[in-house]
């Protein structure tokens, strides 16, 4: 049974602090015209909450470097830990945010310069991506690592849930739309996709599609739930990632 390519589209993290973990997290690759970047949310590298600027980890730690669990070139199913620093001798960050929107877009794109015996599978960000149909109701998966668990190895694990708003409209005046699934800590940064397992699949032209094999569609990157008390989640649009990925040449 072949291994689904969202499965290992999205790649484990763990934030660190002088080498030791702090927190767990999920991203994937983009390509740039610079180059390949990991992108991931803007709170897993900052450590701190993204509208509060509160640090996050209990005890007030906040990353220096990320480990990231790429796959091994040419062993699918074989993995390999590389270490990114998240600054640069001078205390910069590393990261880039969205070219206008700045700090407030909980996303960011790392360049990446570890990629020895690596092989990477980066997401479209819906550049060509078959347009199915996503509308209010229509379901939705969030692709990462829940609590840092794996589906096997370094897998992701894929929580399901639908639709929430309207995936055209702007929630709260930002590129982004809600989904209702049960995400959990750990799920942040990860690839929020619709993926159909082939046949007769509704498409967004009011008309269907029939494929002989899985399609995707990607969709945005979650950020976590709007309350500790609801399984509301918020996913930044693909087309505001595009914009930051454009912007880095």
């Amino acid at each position: 049974m072949p291994i689904s390519k969202p499965s290992v589209q999205s790649l484990f993290l763990q934030m660190q602090f002088n080498g030791n973990n702090i927190a767990s997290g999920t991203g994937f690759i983009a390509d740039t015209p610079s180059g390949p970047a990991l992108i991931t949310n803007r709170h897993n590298v900052t450590g701190r909450n993204n509208v509060t600027n509160a640090t996050l980890s209990p005890n007030g730690h906040t990353p220096d470097s990320v480990m990231i669990m790429h796959n091994r070139q040419g062993h699918l199913g074989q993995w390999l830990g590389k270490n990114e620093p998240l600054y640069d001798e001078d205390n910069n960050p590393k990261w880039i945010e969205h070219p206008t929107l700045g700090a407030t877009v909980d996303f960011v794109a790392l360049p990446l310069t570890e990629l020895d015996d690596v092989e990477l599978f980066p997401h479209t960000l819906g550049v060509g991506d078959p347009q199915i149909l996503v509308a209010p109701s229509d379901t939705v998966s969030v692709v990462g690592f829940p609590f840092g668990l794996a589906g096997g190895g370094a897998l992701a694990i894929w929580a399901t849930g639908f639709m929430a708003t309207e995936p055209e409209i702007n929630h709260n005046n930002l590129p982004t739309f809600l989904i209702d699934c049960r995400a959990r800590p750990g799920q942040s940064g990860s690839a929020v996709i619709a993926h159909r397992n082939g046949g007769m699949v509704a498409m967004e032209d009011g008309g269907s599609a029939a494929f002989s094999g899985p399609v995707t569609r990607f969709l945005g990157i979650y950020s976590g739930r709007i309350n500790a008390q609801s399984d509301l989640g918020i996913v930044w649009k693909g087309s505001a990632i595009k914009e930051l990925t454009d912007s880095m040449n």
